[in-house]
């Protein structure tokens, strides 16, 4: 999905004149093509995030396009003034590419984890929030970042996810795709959890329990028509994320309808708790830890509908 992303930008460049490439610390061998065509839009820096922000911020303000790479933690948390004042204040359109989402880095431990930028990206005005499922959907969300008019942040999942996109999707930013039609139970999903949740609803199904699954690439804008659509009628609501559960997709989706005045189902939010991971691990290692693989989302399920 990163090799992906960062493809794109090149291919982007190469039709957009305003587009340019800012990384942060990354290998040498990062958008090297890119590099060797248009040296004077690609910026390769430090370990420098703040300063790196400002920099993008700055050609923001006269008319270009930044697509910005770092690691997930270290685009968000480390430098969340510079974003939130040189860019948000001003809603210009810089890109950041936030590399390892959710638990990705499960390997290097709670420093290099991404667990509650869903939320601290979310609260930041005119701040766009994007988690694809796949490489496949990754091309989509690149073309249409290239004309979307504040800032986006984009977070990359593991890399090598199964796709299950399709090629028919209307991929819009802010629009919902729903995966699998509801029937007792609607679970709504973002990024790698998308692909878990299909697998739940086959094991669900073959238990006699229908589940839908909507893939909610965006948590900000939040597709509130596509909830209002599909929430009512349903015996139970199920969100799935890998992020911790305050602040993140749930809580968006549960503001989205308490605010629209929708009666709710019983609901069941999944995903972290409210606590920094001790372990050291690999994502999937990490996901049954959570309850998030796609059997114990089923067994989850089960259990409340009982």
């Amino acid at each position: 999905m990163r090799n992906t992303s960062l493809n794109k930008v090149h291919e982007l460049a190469q039709k957009d004149s305003r587009v340019v490439f800012i990384g942060s610390d990354l290998g040498v061998g990062t958008l090297k093509a890119m590099k060797a065509e248009m040296p004077e839009r690609f910026f390769m820096e430090g370990v420098a995030e703040q300063n790196v922000i400002g920099m993008a911020a700055g050609m923001a303000m006269d008319g270009l396009i930044p697509y910005v790479n770092t690691i997930a933690p270290f685009i968000t948390r480390r430098c969340y003034e510079q974003v939130a004042v040189d860019v948000c204040v001003h809603n210009l359109p810089v890109r950041l590419i936030a590399n390892g989402g959710g638990v990705v880095y499960a390997p290097l431990g709670p420093t290099h984890l991404a667990i509650e930028d869903f939320a601290i990206m979310r609260a930041l005005p005119n701040m766009a929030v994007v988690a694809v499922s796949d490489a496949e959907e990754m091309k989509r969300l690149m073309d249409a970042s290239l004309d979307w008019k504040g800032p986006i942040y984009i977070r990359l999942a593991k890399g090598g996810d199964p796709v299950i996109s399709q090629p028919t999707d209307d991929f819009k930013i802010g629009k919902a795709i729903l995966r699998r039609e509801p029937g007792r139970v609607l679970m709504v999903s973002t990024g790698a959890t998308t692909e878990r949740c299909l697998k739940a609803a086959d094991i669900l199904a073959e238990a006699g329990i229908t589940a839908g699954v909507l893939h909610m690439h965006t948590v900000k804008p939040l597709d509130c028509e596509a909830l209002k659509a599909l929430v009512p009628g349903r015996d139970l609501l199920v969100t799935v994320e890998e992020h911790l559960l305050a602040g993140g997709l749930g809580s968006a989706i549960l503001e989205c309808l308490v605010d629209c005045g929708v009666t709710l189902p019983k609901v069941k939010r999944l995903g972290l708790p409210d606590s920094f991971t001790k372990e050291y691990g690999s994502q999937d290692s990490m996901f049954e830890t959570y309850g998030l693989k796609a059997e114990q989302i089923a067994t989850t399920v089960r259990t409340a509908l009982a």
